[in-house]
């Protein structure tokens, strides 16, 4: 039986067992850590040398909160340019999107900003995004090998709409508390709507695989 854990927040809606699929989508240059993060979440493991992700990968999870239960259904995409075209199959009808850089490659964070750009402009427009700062453990050893700084990159995000952490795939610091903070975050209308029978969006089902899909263990991260 799957155990899910309880996050404490203001009851909205009674609680009916019934979870509410969302579909959520990664995105962010290579190597920025996005599969470490998401398998992190779903699998509660870590892997210091990963294979990049070719085209995408798919994994679910879920998380109970006291008005309601997420079902996340997670498109892990590759960060190599020569993917980028195909993200669009990816983030559409997409309920959330966590756009993820590395706090010691300065390039990263402007690579984001472009995913965040496009996100806004042609994705749900209630497309909720994260904007998260990824490998915090390296900074944490050594403050010189930091890049971009945490109140840079808040501000940006704070001027974007964006909800924003800074995470380590490594430690798990601060991994739950994104996908928690996105699922408190997806609009009570959507909810509604899913709960009333509005179901699955058309566009996030047939999407085919370069690489072999993942099924989470039944652990919730949140």
């Amino acid at each position: 039986m799957t155990d899910v854990s309880t996050i404490n927040s203001p009851s909205v809606l009674p609680n009916n067992g019934k979870a509410t699929n969302v579909k959520l989508v990664l995105l962010g240059e290579s190597a920025v850590g996005k599969s470490s993060l998401v398998l992190r979440f779903v699998n509660r493991e870590y892997s210091e040398n990963r294979e990049p992700t070719i085209g995408a990968a798919f994994l679910t999870q879920k998380c109970h909160l006291n008005d309601r239960t997420i079902k996340f259904e997670i498109w892990d995409t590759a960060g190599q340019e020569r993917f980028h075209s195909l993200a669009p199959m990816y983030y559409r009808c997409a309920q959330a999107a966590v756009v993820v850089y590395d706090i010691t490659k300065s390039a990263t964070l402007d690579k984001a900003k472009s995913w965040v750009k496009e996100l806004q402009r042609q994705a749900n427009q209630d497309i909720v995004i994260a904007l998260v700062g990824n490998k915090v453990d390296i900074a944490e050893e050594d403050e010189a090998e930091r890049q971009v700084q945490m109140d840079d990159a808040k501000a940006y995000a704070d001027e974007s709409d964006l909800l924003f952490f800074e995470t380590s795939a490594k430690s798990a610091q601060n991994v739950d508390d994104v996908f928690a903070a996105i699922a408190e975050k997806i609009p009570l209308e959507y909810i509604m709507s899913n709960r009333n029978g509005g179901g699955r969006q058309a566009g996030s089902s047939r999407v085919e695989l370069t690489q072999p899909a993942s099924q989470n263990s039944g652990s919730c991260a949140c």
